[in-house]
């Protein structure tokens, strides 16, 4: 549905993508992620159109933008990470603003407005102006925008940022629908989490380039020689000496919550709590975990998602 080869986009002196290159599948829920600053916003404004790549390739269901960039853009849907919807006007009313840019008219984009608004949840508030919305009500109503066309490629940049759990949570379940229903989609987001739970496959970007790409166990098995043991201890634990533990590699210590990074498998977590016992630290809670998401990603960027 969505390919991009090699694409490079400066501006002035600054090399903002760099040979990015990645396949988006019909039908497949595909994640993008990277720290602010890593070209995931510039690589989306080229996929959209909005601004011209240096070089490189990208095609929308198999039309070249280059060639066939309008035509192109009649597949798509956009969901921008800043609001695009007008507050003065009623949520039906934005939603048919957008359907007619796309050539929906008379009966016909009425039908869709509405349907779409049911599917986000406000078909109840269509003739409510927006400036009476909350904020999780307006990204649903941002979503609605760029879907009642029914685009074949939705692309949503950070879609649940900043809004309550109950919004957060009904547009998590409609992108799910969505997706069941046939739409591929193109997903950034700042949450680790929501990649888990929504993308069959994710590249993670950093500086311009993507430095990887995969499922989640194959993005899991660029550190698998990486294991984690989670304690959770009664006073304050001496970091110091556990530090000192044979293969460990990393210790964060929340509260008196501790994480272990540890190399290889000859960490030995008798002496963790060896030590624990000398520092008469009581062990409250403990586990031993596979690499999670985040962990890829701060492996292989040195930054939190959200950094």
């Amino acid at each position: 549905m969505l390919e991009v080869k090699k694409l490079v986009k400066r501006y002035g002196s600054k090399l903002a993508v760099s040979d990015v290159s990645f396949k988006v599948e019909k039908g497949e829920i595909y994640g993008l992620l990277g720290p602010n600053g890593a070209g995931k916003s510039t690589t989306i404004n080229v996929i959209t159109g909005l601004i011209q790549k240096d070089s490189g390739q990208v095609t929308i269901g198999g039309l070249d933008l280059d060639k066939e960039l309008t035509k192109a853009k009649y597949l798509l849907g956009i969901v921008p990470q800043e609001l695009a919807i007008y507050n003065d006007l009623s949520a039906l009313a934005n939603v048919k603003f957008f359907g007619s840019l796309y050539g929906l008219s008379g009966r016909k984009l009425n039908e869709r407005a509405l349907e779409t608004l049911d599917f986000v949840g406000l078909l109840d508030k269509a003739k409510d102006k927006v400036k009476t919305f909350s904020g999780g009500m307006k990204r649903r109503l941002n979503i609605a925008c760029g879907l009642v066309h029914r685009p074949k490629l939705l692309i949503l940049d950070e879609p649940t940022v900043g809004i309550d759990p109950q919004s957060r949570n009904h547009i998590m379940e409609a992108i799910l629908q969505l997706n069941r229903e046939g739409t591929t989609i193109l997903y950034t987001t700042h949450y680790m989490e929501e990649a888990e739970q929504l993308c069959s496959r994710i590249a993670i970007m950093d500086a311009g380039q993507i430095v990887a790409q995969g499922n989640l166990s194959e993005l899991r098995g660029l550190i698998e020689e990486n294991w984690y043991i989670a304690i959770k201890v009664k006073g304050m634990p001496d970091v110091d000496k556990l530090s000192r533990v044979s293969g460990v590699e990393k210790i964060d210590l929340n509260g008196n919550a501790l994480r272990f990074t540890c190399r290889g498998k000859h960490a030995q977590l008798r002496d963790m709590l060896e030590v624990l016992g000398q520092t008469h630290n009581e062990v409250l809670d403990l586990s031993i975990e596979e690499p999670n998401l985040e962990d890829v990603f701060l492996t292989l960027t040195g930054k939190r998602l959200r950094d």
